[in-house]
C-alpha cells in the first residue's frame, strides 16, 4: 500500500504532554539496540533452554487454544534462577516511557509505573530485595529478541500473551486484562474501530497486537508505510516503540493510534486534546511476563509471586499498584484477571 502525501500539520503539537513526549520517545527509538537504564556489571541474563522443552513449547503453541494457561507456580529454584542468584540482580526488559505502566518521574529520575511494580516484587521473591535490579528500555519491536538474545531475564513490557507468541517465548499467568482501542483528537470524526477510519492515517508499532488487528481489518485506513521493515521505512505509520504514535498524532502527522487501552488511557491523560474512540476495546487480550523459551523454572516461579501479588483482595499488592497508578485512567477495576494452568 503506497503512503499518501503529507498533509500539513495541525499547528504544532497538542497538549501539555506533546514536546516532552516527544523527546523521550525520539531519544529512545533512535537507538536500534537496547537502552540500559542502570548500569551493573551483570553480564547477559543466559537463560537456558533444552530441546525437550523447546519441542514441548512449540507442541503447544500449534496446539494452541487458551494461550494464556501457564505452568502451575511454584516456589522451586532452577537453572534460571540460579544463574540470577549468582549474578545478584534480576536483568528486566521494560518501557521508560509508557506513563503510569513504565515510566521516569521528571522530578526523582526513578522508574515508576505498574509493570516497574511487578519487577520490584520478581526482584523481591527471587532475590530478597526489590531494588536488585537491572532495568533495559527495549523499544516494542524488540522485546522477543531482547529474551532470545539473552540481554534480559524478563520482559514486563504490558506484552500481550497470543499463540503466535508462544512459539518464541515463555509466558507467566496474567496479570492484567487490557484491550485494542483507537485513540484520536478530541475533535476528530473518528468514531473508533470503524468505517469512520477509512483514509485515515492510522499509525500502530512494529511487532504488536494492534498492527496484527489493523492487518486483519483495516476499515479502509492507511496503516502501512511505504518500504515497511527496511532500512529505508520512513516510520511514520508503522513505528518501533508505541510513544512515538502519540508524537505522530500531536505533530498532526497521522489521525489516529491503535493501540492497548491501557496504554492509549495513559497517553490521553498526558496530553489531554487525545480521547479514547468507542464505547469498549474490540479485544480481549491479557499481558504476561515474557521469559525465553523454555525457561519453566522461571515461569513457574514468576506465577508463584504472582499468586502472593493478587492475594489479600482490596488490600493485595496488585490492588494497591492499580489504585496508585491505573485507576484514574482506567476505573471500575475490582480484581486482578485469574490465574489459568496448564495440565498437560
Amino acid at each position: 500500500m503506497s503512503r499518501p502525501k503529507d498533509r500539513p500539520g495541525r499547528g504544532g503539537l497538542r497538549g501539555w504532554g506533546g514536546v516532552t513526549g516527544m523527546a523521550v520517545a525520539c531519544a529512545v527509538t533512535a537507538a536500534v539496540t537496547l537502552l540500559p537504564l542502570a548500569h551493573h556489571d551483570g553480564g547477559s541474563a543466559g537463560a537456558g533452554t533444552s530441546g525437550g522443552v523447546v519441542t514441548a513449547d512449540r507442541t503447544r503453541a500449534e496446539a494452541c487454544t487458551e494461550p494464556e494457561a501457564s505452568l502451575p507456580a511454584s516456589g522451586a529454584d532452577g537453572p534460571n534462577i540460579d544463574r540470577i542468584k549468582e549474578r545478584g540482580k534480576l536483568i528486566a526488559g521494560v518501557d521508560q516511557n509508557s506513563f503510569r505502566w513504565g515510566y521516569r518521574n521528571p522530578e526523582s529520575g526513578d522508574l515508576e509505573g505498574f509493570d516497574i511494580d511487578l519487577v520490584r516484587a520478581i526482584a523481591d521473591d527471587l532475590l530478597g530485595d526489590p531494588d536488585a535490579v537491572i532495568f533495559r528500555a527495549i523499544p516494542t519491536n524488540q522485546r522477543i529478541a531482547a529474551l532470545e538474545n539473552d540481554r534480559v531475564d524478563v520482559v514486563v513490557r504490558t506484552m500481550t500473551i497470543n499463540c503466535k507468541r508462544l512459539e518464541q517465548v515463555s509466558f507467566s499467568t496474567a496479570y492484567f486484562q487490557a484491550g485494542q482501542q483507537v485513540l484520536a483528537p478530541k475533535e476528530s470524526p473518528i468514531t473508533g474501530y470503524d468505517s469512520s477510519l477509512k483514509g485515515k492515517r492510522v499509525c500502530s508499532a512494529e511487532g504488536s497486537t494492534a498492527y496484527e488487528a489493523l492487518e486483519e481489518k483495516s476499515f479502509g485506513a492507511l496503516y502501512k508505510d511505504d518500504f515497511d521493515g527496511t532500512e529505508r521505512d520512513p516510520d511514520r505509520l508503522t513505528v518501533p516503540n508505541q510513544l512515538d504514535c502519540l508524537v505522530r498524532l500531536q505533530l498532526g502527522e497521522v489521525d489516529a493510534v491503535v493501540t492497548d487501552n491501557a496504554l492509549a488511557a495513559g497517553q490521553a491523560a498526558q496530553d489531554p486534546a487525545v480521547e479514547l474512540k468507542g464505547k469498549d476495546p474490540f479485544t480481549t487480550e491479557y499481558y504476561g511476563v515474557a521469559a525465553k523459551k523454555g525457561s519453566d523454572d522461571l515461569v513457574a516461579r514468576v506465577n508463584k509471586v504472582l499468586v502472593d501479588y493478587r492475594a489479600g483482595g482490596k488490600d493485595s499488592p496488585w490492588m494497591r499498584s492499580y489504585e496508585k497508578w491505573l485507576a484514574t485512567g482506567l476505573p471500575g477495576i475490582t480484581a486482578p484477571p485469574a490465574p489459568k494452568y496448564r495440565t498437560d
